[in-house]
């Protein structure tokens, strides 16, 4: 497609969605709530279009030599189309974030100020690989009273049109403009530049999720306000108050429930004081579950399959069934590694002492930061949200999962009886 008819397109998406938006800000909980169980309906009802779609999806995927972590991300089954369907009826369930009064006060010239929250407009996202991100993304931009324009990206092309057919008939159904929820029509790697650069008269902000040169690239090119996140490399601290089998089945599931997800484990630090007891069991267990572990020095000579680990692994979101492992000097050496080689992600420590868990969630800087738990609960379906945009960095407007109430800003509304400024 030429760069003229990517604009023309765009642009056509672009005042639709606009348009869409202002029906959106004004409709009621009860229309919103109905389209959105019509979708997860219609989802169920074409869950055999849906497979046969990803199936093709997967096949092109396969034969472009996609690593398992991406084919991992990719892949639907009828467990995950059910999950699509049930996360649509979760946001359903969720309270309204539009119109709620956050703060009310009265000044003494009777002046009645309230701030209550409104939909941001139109949102642009831009996300590689999983199809359930359609689901979502629409979902979430629909309660919260915004349109959303959705660009997948290619290998989940046919996948991604199956799921926003569903969302077009549950908004049909209801009456809805099916603008509310737009998915780019092209592939062309054009009309993604086109969205950061050219539509900052229809987009209100963009939101990019996926790999790290993804998003690099929005924040860099971006013209408009950007909600995203770096990358994913997470830490997992295993103190020497730690129980071990609690220490060893987090590190487990943080690094193997699934590798090709943001909030997977990168790094696994021990307390040096405790190396004798706990380095062991917990190397030990990701070895034999197909785990490369890459460690320093101190980590190597505890277990001799530990691989030498560089600089740069520190620094890696690896994706993969591999981790770094690193000896830290307690705590504060826990929380000194993730300050210099973290993302600000998400970092959980396992420890039996609540003052050195109170201090390790203090002080380390991160989006989300857990005790005694597996870093894959950054969630924001595990965190009571219904389901996530994406786990932003960011430390302005919106941080950690992204879901209904950091899809709305607000304005104040001021009631009056006559008053005029004095001079």
């Amino acid at each position: 497609m030429k760069e003229e008819s990517i604009g023309a397109v765009m642009d056509d998406i672009g005042r639709e969605a606009l348009a869409a938006a202002r029906v959106l800000a004004r409709v009621s909980s009860a229309a919103k709530n109905a389209a959105l169980l019509g979708a997860a309906e219609a989802v169920r009802a074409r869950a055999s279009v849906i497979l046969a779609a990803n199936e093709a999806d997967m096949a092109a995927a396969r034969a472009r030599g996609l690593s398992e972590a991406m084919l991992d991300r990719l892949r639907l089954d009828a467990g995950r189309i059910e999950a699509v369907a049930a996360g649509l009826e979760q946001v359903a369930a969720l309270p309204d974030p539009v119109g709620r009064v956050l703060a009310k006060w009265t000044r003494p010239n009777g002046l009645v100020i309230q701030r209550v929250s409104v939909p941001l407009g139109v949102i642009g996202i831009i996300y590689e690989s999983r199809p359930n991100v359609t689901a979502d993304a629409g979902a979430l931009c629909l309660k919260s009273g915004n349109a959303a324009i959705l660009r997948g990206g290619s290998e989940s092309a046919g996948s991604s049109r199956a799921i926003h057919d569903c969302l077009v008939e549950g908004l049909r159904a209801i009456g809805l403009p099916e603008a509310a929820i737009c998915l780019v029509p092209t592939q062309d790697r054009d009309a993604v530049g086109y969205m950061l650069k050219g539509m900052a008269d229809y987009l209100d902000v963009i939101v990019p999720r996926g790999g790290k040169s993804l998003i690099a690239r929005v924040k860099q090119d971006a013209r408009v306000p950007v909600i995203g996140h770096l990358e994913g490399n997470c830490h997992v601290y295993v103190d020497g108050a730690a129980d071990v089998n609690m220490a060893r089945e987090i590190v487990l599931n943080a690094k193997l429930r699934r590798t090709g997800i943001c909030g997977a484990a990168e790094t696994v630090l021990f307390d040096r004081a405790a190396s004798v007891t706990h380095v062991a069991p917990v190397i030990g267990a990701l070895l034999e579950a197909g785990c490369e572990v890459r460690g320093d020095e101190a980590v190597q000579a505890i277990d001799p399959r530990v691989r030498p680990a560089t600089e740069e692994d520190w620094y890696t979101e690896y994706l993969d069934a591999i981790i770094s492992a690193r000896m830290v000097d307690g705590v504060e050496g826990a929380i000194a590694h993730i300050a210099r080689y973290g993302s600000a992600h998400t970092e959980s420590i396992v420890t039996g002492d609540p003052a050195t868990a109170e201090r390790f969630l203090a002080e380390v800087d991160s989006a989300i930061v857990l005790h005694n738990a597996s870093t894959q609960y950054a969630d924001g379906g595990e965190f009571g949200m219904g389901a996530e945009i994406g786990i932003s960095t960011d430390r302005f407007h919106a941080r950690g999962p992204v879901g209904l109430e950091q899809l709305v800003s607000y304005k104040y509304v001021v009631r009056g009886s006559g008053q005029v400024r004095p001079g």
